[in-house]
C-alpha cells in the first residue's frame, strides 16, 4: 500500500492490478471560482474517481467566525467517506489540478479519520494526463460501505489553543500563505491583513517544483526549520486550514514529521483568527 504520495506511473500499475482496490478522489478547486472544480470534474476526470468538493464535502458549516473552511464534524466526515465506499483498509489516492494544495486537505482529513493508506498523486491531473492515464466524463456511483471508528492520526488545534500559546509558548506556528499575505501587504480573502504574532512563514509552494513534484532538497529545506523552532513542535496554519496540510504532508514526505511532533493543524487558521477583533495581529 502507498502512503503520503505516489506517481502517475504507480497509480497506472495499481489500476491494472485487480487485487488492489484503489479509491481515487478528485479534489480540484479554485478559491476565486468555487464552481470550477466540479465543472472540470464533469468535463473529464481520472476513470473511477469520486468528486470531493472543498466547500461541500471537506468543510463544515460556516458561522462567519470559524473560518472560511472549518472542519466538518468528524463522525459526519467519516460517514461521508463510508458513503463513498471507503473502508478502514482502503487505499485512497487524492489529486487536484497540479501541486496538491487541495488534495493534501483530503489526505490530512483521511488521516484525521484514522485511515493510514492515503496518498496524494504527485503532479495531479496534469501529470496523469501526461502519463497517458485514462480519463472519462462518466460519474462514478460508489457502493457505500459500513462506517468505521478508528483512532485519529492527526492533531487539531482550536483558536483557544493558539491564544493560550501566545501567553505560554507551546509550539511554533508555521504559516503556509504567500509571503506578501503573511507580511500584511495584501489580503484578498480575509478580514484583516497580517499574521499571528510569532508565526514563521513557509509558503507551501516551496515544497514542489513547477511540475507539481516534491523538490529533491525538501528534507534539507525542512531541516533548516529546526533551528528556528526553539525546540518546540510545529503547528500549522494558513488562510483557512487547507494549504497548511501541504506543509504537514511535506514533513511526512521528507521523513521529518516525528522530529516536529505533534505537528498539529490550526484548522480555523488566519480566516478564523482575523475574524476575532480581540486577537492580536502582526505585520512585516
Amino acid at each position: 500500500m502507498f502512503t503520503h504520495t505516489l506517481s502517475s506511473q504507480n497509480l497506472l500499475k495499481l489500476s491494472h492490478e485487480t487485487s488492489n482496490e484503489v479509491l481515487v478522489f478528485d479534489c480540484r478547486h479554485d478559491l476565486m471560482n468555487p464552481e470550477w472544480g466540479r465543472a472540470q470534474y464533469d468535463l473529464a476526470h481520472i476513470q473511477g474517481a469520486r468528486f470531493a468538493g472543498l466547500d461541500d464535502d471537506l468543510s463544515g458549516a460556516k458561522t462567519g467566525r470559524n473560518g472560511r473552511h472549518p472542519l466538518p464534524d468528524r463522525p459526519t466526515f467519516v460517514q461521508w467517506l463510508a458513503n463513498q465506499g471507503v473502508r478502514k483498509d482502503s487505499q485512497i489516492v487524492c489529486y487536484d489540478q497540479l501541486d496538491g494544495m487541495f488534495a493534501a486537505r483530503l489526505w490530512w482529513m483521511c488521516r484525521w479519520a484514522g485511515l493510514k493508506n492515503v496518498a496524494v498523486l504527485e503532479a495531479g491531473y496534469a501529470g496523469w494526463c501526461l502519463a497517458g492515464g485514462a480519463v472519462t466524463d462518466t460519474v462514478h456511483t460508489p457502493l457505500p460501505s459500513a462506517a468505521f471508528d478508528l483512532p485519529t492520526l492527526e492533531t487539531v488545534l482550536s483558536m483557544a489553543d493558539v491564544q493560550a500559546h501566545l501567553k505560554t509558548p507551546a509550539f511554533t506556528l508555521l504559516d503556509a500563505r504567500a509571503p506578501e499575505r503573511f507580511r500584511g501587504e495584501i489580503e484578498p480573502l480575509d478580514a484583516k491583513a497580517g499574521h499571528i504574532p510569532g508565526a514563521l512563514n513557509r509558503v507551501f509552494k516551496r515544497n514542489v517544483d513547477a511540475n507539481g513534484y516534491f523538490v529533491s532538497d525538501l528534507a534539507k529545506q525542512l531541516q533548516a526549520l529546526s533551528a528556528a523552532t526553539a525546540g518546540l513542535p510545529l503547528a500549522h496554519q494558513c488562510g483557512s486550514g487547507v494549504t497548511a496540510c501541504h506543509n504537514i504532508l511535506a514533513l511526512h514526505v521528507a521523513g521529518l514529521k516525528q522530529a516536529h511532533e505533534p505537528s498539529a493543524l490550526y484548522a480555523g487558521s488566519w480566516s478564523e483568527w482575523s475574524s476575532e477583533t480581540s486577537n492580536p495581529v502582526a505585520t512585516g
